[in-house]
């Protein structure tokens, strides 16, 4: 009897891999999510350093200038993480839609929401805004006359014109909606999935959406209302 590569490989060729199922693009997202996540709070961090002054906000910057090679490197990984993060968003809402191309006459929204039904919006105009911000504040292409020494006072430049805040305040809002339906998404993928841990969650996602969303939005009223100077 001849073995064939066809009948030798064939099967395990028609195997889906993990990545290409449902469930391993939840698992993708979700670590994907989790590595921005991590950013996100990390980068709230020391942003915050505005309400300690000038000196501190400028040492912080300072310090990340001086990771050199290793801030690209990191940057890379985001960037990774974020593409994979996207990519698997956009497969499973094709295959949502695929799979029920007629909407329900009686929506019934157990686990999910308004910010999981936006998930698909809020992204993109998160990812369009993110473009916008390090134009702003990494590359200095935008905005008024930026130094490229002072950190505190090219916030606090940005900040002062309304326009610019109105804008940024928007923008993370947003991304508290969307933090939002992340964790939550996060905790039931972590195994946290059992009715008993139903209020954890529900008690957990909207409370870290909206401490972030709040200590994000806190800066540029700070400068507005003259807290920050």
């Amino acid at each position: 009897m001849t073995t064939t590569p066809q009948t030798l490989f064939g099967p395990a060729a028609r195997m889906p891999t993990f990545f290409g199922t449902t469930v391993g693009k939840k698992l993708v997202m979700a670590l994907t999510g989790a590595v921005l996540f991590v950013f996100v709070v990390f980068h709230l961090l020391g942003n915050l350093l505005i309400f300690w002054g000038p000196d501190e906000l400028n040492r912080y910057a300072e310090v990340l200038k001086a990771l050199g090679g290793y801030i690209w490197i990191a940057r890379l990984t985001l960037l990774a993480a974020l593409m994979l993060h996207v990519f698997c968003a956009v497969q499973l809402t094709i295959t949502g839609w695929r799979a029920r191309p007629v909407s329900y006459s009686v929506r019934r929204d157990m686990e999910t929401n308004y910010a999981a039904r936006t998930m698909i919006i809020s992204g993109p105009l998160i990812f369009l805004y993110a473009i916008y911000h390090l134009l702003m504040f990494t590359f200095l292409a935008t905005g008024p006359g930026y130094s490229r020494t002072d950190v505190y006072g090219n916030v606090v430049a940005a900040f002062r014109v309304p326009a610019i805040s109105a804008v940024y305040v928007v923008a993370m809002l947003v991304l508290g909606v969307h933090l939002y339906h992340g964790v939550w998404s996060m905790l039931h993928t972590a195994g946290i999935s059992n009715p008993g841990y139903k209020s954890v969650r529900r008690i957990v996602a909207p409370v870290v959406a909206m401490v972030i969303a709040a200590g994000y939005i806190a800066i540029p009223v700070a400068v507005l209302c003259r807290i920050v100077r």
